[in-house]
C-alpha cells in the first residue's frame, strides 16, 4: 500500500522541481550562456494573462521533458514585477514573447517569437536556433581565413543587469 502512495507522490514532487528548474532567473542565465557558449531563450510574460499562462503551464514543462533546455539556456522573466527588463528584452511589445541570443564571432544574434504558440512550433523556434548557432560554429573556422561574414549580427546584446 505504501508504495501505491509513495508512486503518486513521487512524480507530483517531480513536477514540481521541474517547473521549479525552468523558473531559472534571468541573471543565472546570463551567466550560464558566457560559461557554455549556448544559445539563451527568455520567456517574458505575465502570471495573469491566459496566453502566458498556456505556455508556462502547457509548452514550457513539454519543452523541458523532452530535454530541449539541455541544449538552450532557459530563462522567465515577469514583465510586471521585471518591468525594465521585459522592455528592454521585448522592445516593449507584447508578451508572451520567447527571445532567443547567441553569440556569433561578429556579435550577439537576436530571434524573437511572439505571441501564444503550441509545442511544435516553440520547438522549431528552439531547433532553427540551434542550427542557426552550430552552423555558425561550424563556419568560424572559414569565415576567419576567408574574411567572409556568414550571418549580419544585429548587436541586440541581452541586457547585462537583471533590472
Amino acid at each position: 500500500m505504501m508504495n501505491l502512495i509513495l508512486a503518486g507522490i513521487i512524480p507530483l514532487a517531480l513536477t514540481a522541481s521541474e517547473l521549479e528548474a525552468e523558473a531559472e532567473t534571468y541573471a543565472a542565465a546570463y551567466e550560464a550562456i558566457l560559461e557554455s557558449g549556448r544559445p539563451m531563450v527568455v520567456m517574458v510574460g505575465t502570471d495573469w494573462w491566459p496566453p502566458c499562462q498556456a505556455m508556462r503551464r502547457q509548452v514550457l514543462p513539454a519543452l523541458r521533458r523532452r530535454r530541449w533546455f539541455g541544449r538552450v539556456v532557459f530563462a522567465r522573466v515577469n514583465s510586471e514585477r521585471e518591468a525594465r527588463l521585459a522592455r528592454r528584452l521585448t522592445g516593449g511589445g507584447p508578451v508572451p514573447q520567447l527571445v532567443m541570443f547567441r553569440r556569433t564571432p561578429e556579435g550577439w544574434v537576436r530571434r524573437k517569437l511572439v505571441g501564444r504558440h503550441n509545442l511544435e512550433t516553440v520547438e522549431r523556434f528552439i531547433e532553427q536556433g540551434i542550427a542557426l548557432d552550430e552552423a555558425t560554429r561550424r563556419q568560424a573556422a572559414a569565415r576567419l581565413t576567408s574574411g567572409r561574414r556568414s550571418e549580419k549580427a544585429d548587436h541586440s546584446a541581452p541586457p547585462t543587469d537583471g533590472d
